[in-house]
């Protein structure tokens, strides 16, 4: 063989500048076999090694294990094969990358301790079945065995937290936020609430469903005066109590009077948990979906007046 088309592992360093360390030890792992030995026993190398030691120091400044590698050169899969899986693997990487970031910009954000950062991050972990089993867990117990607002009930199950394979540090902090507020006891035991007054409503002959007519008149109506700057234990709020319980008693089948007053403010000031609000939130910020408007100063609003406008 010509001596002269043939390249030591010095010549192959000096070409490309990886060490003769480097070299060696790619031909020891047997993906640079030797074209050539020398008398002395030397390695010696021709144009297609230098080919092949090209591509494996592009594979390897890639990410892509010798193992794959040593595949490609053997034939035993494609290139193309070989630098799909590896792009797979990265993209799994920067996923896990990217939510550790999001963990970590949230956990800065709540000036977490080491403990609650630990318990945020085996929560962010959770699978989407558990994630959502979290839910369940949290709507078996406040409205199971309950006959209440079955419309209500199917939402509920619907709307579950998707996290997204590279969530922001927003959505992650909502997750967390809801993780802790689902397993509240105070807050179960308050929806618990909602629920048994929904179930002896229904148990008085309510089957309507979820009334999202009726909640946005009142939004709508609450809001104006509350931007007209009318008070609720004014005279001027009177009228405004008139014409929203008379949408309430069309509503529900029934007339305006003082005892349906106050169940209205009843019925309001159990409902008017800022919590279930947040909840809504947060699970519409975990989904990327738009935030609905609150409605707490519409619903304090409104109970309000009815204390001070008891009577028809």
């Amino acid at each position: 063989m010509d001596h002269r088309t043939l390249y030591s592992i010095g010549d192959l360093a000096r070409r490309t500048g990886l060490s003769v360390r480097t070299i060696r030890f790619y031909s020891d792992a047997g993906v640079l076999p030797p074209t050539h030995r020398s008398s002395a026993n030397h390695r010696r190398y021709d144009l297609t090694a230098v080919a092949r030691l090209d591509l494996i120091r592009t594979l390897r400044e890639l990410g892509v294990d010798l193992a794959s590698i040593d595949r490609v050169l053997a034939d035993e899969i494609t290139l193309a094969q070989a630098v799909t899986a590896h792009a797979e693997a990265l993209d799994l990487q920067i996923r896990v990358l990217r939510l550790r970031r999001a963990i970590l910009r949230a956990a800065a954000k709540r000036n977490s301790s080491p403990e609650e950062m630990k318990l945020m991050h085996r929560i962010v972990q959770l699978s989407e079945a558990e994630r959502h089993r979290l839910i369940d867990d949290f709507v078996d117990s406040t409205f199971g065995n309950v006959d209440a607002n079955s419309d209500l009930l199917e939402l509920l199950r619907s709307a579950m937290p998707d996290l997204p394979d590279e969530p922001t540090a927003e959505q992650v902090e909502s997750w967390i936020e809801l993780a802790e507020l689902v397993q509240d006891d105070d807050f179960k035991a308050s929806v618990r609430r909602m629920a048994e007054h929904q179930a002896a409503e229904r148990a008085d002959g309510d089957r309507t469903g979820l009334h999202h007519e009726l909640t946005n008149h009142v939004r709508d109506q609450v809001t104006a005066v509350i931007a007209a700057g009318i008070q609720p234990a004014s005279a001027q709020a009177g009228p405004v109590v008139s014409e929203l319980v008379a949408r309430y008693a069309d509503t529900f089948g029934t007339a305006d009077s003082s005892e349906y007053r106050a169940k209205i403010g009843i019925r309001l000031s159990i409902a008017n948990d800022p919590r279930v609000e947040r909840y809504w939130h947060l699970i519409a910020t975990i989904n990327g979906s738009p935030t609905m408007t609150t409605l707490a100063p519409v619903f304090t609003w409104f109970t309000t007046a009815l204390q001070h406008h008891p009577e028809p």
